[in-house]
């Protein structure tokens, strides 16, 4: 940290809630405003995933009409429509499932209940309203509870630099490290957070019956955890995704089909890119803080979310859009049951606030802060530490 700002230690945390839950009662009731600002981005992600579809029928249809799609009409179109799905389908997770499993909308007067907390996402509503590798009873746990309230210590299933120490203190090569680190933002979501969201989830279980953690992914589907992480996880959405979806398109012919496989796999792989993008690097680089013990007060436990967190650029409703609101990740982290709306009104308040306690604010381009990320999950840099306090 620049030596303009306080240390850790030297933070007065007592004020610093204060100040902070004087910003929080000042926020005001969530009102139909709030909900009907969700409406309208879950209206623009399915609009987008729709477009996208709607583009693979249309190569489809031009293809058995005229047969007079080239090779390069056909990837532009082919890559504009795997763009659409795969920015669509990270903003289900990011603009719509992520506030509203956090009850950001909970309080809304006489709201639906598949927009609650209780109900989103619930049994067989999961098809509707947010199929992914994840589950999502698992992600609410490992992210609502193990992650905020663990924020950079051992615990915070998200801590990168705790997660890769098998890639860190091994002999790889660097540039073999870097093509590692390519190859899994392109396949994360089910490489890493359906078995570790799963693993999070039973540990849990397996802490309240006293029996021994789940240290490693199980992936046989003839081990018991390895079973659930097929039947629940991988294969309800495998199952749509990528088989009933794309024989939607056998009307127009089996090479319709094809093509519409085919472009959903390079939009999942985009979408894995992008969600990649927004997410890692909120907490990740080597002007981040990671912490060894629990925090002893809810002062310091503000002050943390602060220092371990870091913003992206903001601005317009479009560029939170692309950024799946995780562009305010300080706000956030302060106030995660906040609707979204709220956000671009509170952050000049966050600002300020920092100013006053001479705490850093970070805020920096996405880019740049994947750049630093990389360089974090290579090796090359660390984390700060704040040790027992």
């Amino acid at each position: 940290m620049a030596s303009t700002y306080k240390n850790y230690e030297d933070i007065d945390k007592d004020q610093l809630q204060i100040d902070i839950e004087k910003i929080k009662d000042s926020i005001g009731k969530v009102t139909q405003e709030d909900f009907q600002h969700l409406l309208k981005l879950e209206r623009w992600g399915r609009a987008l995933t729709f477009s996208g579809y709607f583009i693979i029928f249309i190569i489809s249809f031009l293809e058995i009409s005229s047969n007079a799609l080239g090779s390069i009409s056909f990837w532009i179109l082919a890559l504009l429509a795997a763009s659409l799905i795969g920015v669509g389908n990270v903003s289900r997770w990011a603009n719509v499932a992520h506030p509203i499993l956090h009850g950001a909308y909970d309080r809304v007067p006489n709201i639906p209940k598949r927009y609650t907390k209780a109900g989103f996402a619930k049994k067989n509503r999961r098809y509707l309203d947010w199929l992914d590798w994840i589950k999502p009873e698992a992600w609410i746990y490992e992210h609502n509870i193990m992650h905020h309230y663990h924020l950079g210590e051992d615990e915070d299933p998200d801590n990168v630099e705790n997660n890769l120490q098998w890639l860190i203190q091994s002999k790889t090569p660097m540039w073999a490290r870097y093509l590692f680190v390519y190859a899994f933002a392109g396949t994360w979501k089910l490489t890493y957070y359906a078995p570790n969201t799963l693993k999070i989830l039973q540990n849990k279980k397996h802490r309240k019956l006293k029996l021994p953690q789940i240290k490693s992914y199980e992936w046989s589907p003839f081990k018991r955890n390895g079973a659930i992480l097929w039947k629940e996880y991988i294969l309800p959405y495998f199952s749509v995704k990528f088989v009933i979806i794309p024989l939607l398109f056998i009307p127009l012919g089996l090479e319709a089909v094809f093509n519409a496989f085919i472009i959903t796999l390079i939009a999942e792989y985009i979408a894995n890119l992008h969600s990649f993008l927004v997410i890692v690097p909120n907490h990740s680089a080597e002007d981040i803080y990671r912490f060894d013990t629990p925090h002893k007060s809810q002062g310091e436990f503000y002050l943390r979310q602060i220092m371990g967190s870091v913003n992206y650029n903001t601005g317009t409703n479009l560029v939170d859009f692309s950024q799946g609101w995780l562009n305010y990740q300080i706000e956030h982290h302060l106030f995660p049951n906040l609707p979204l709306s709220q956000y671009q009104k509170i952050q000049p308040l966050m600002k300020d606030l920092c100013a006053k306690h001479n705490l850093e604010y970070r805020q920096e381009n996405v880019f740049k802060r994947m750049k630093m990320t990389v360089e974090l999950m290579v090796g090359k840099t660390t984390l700060l530490k704040v040790g027992s306090i």
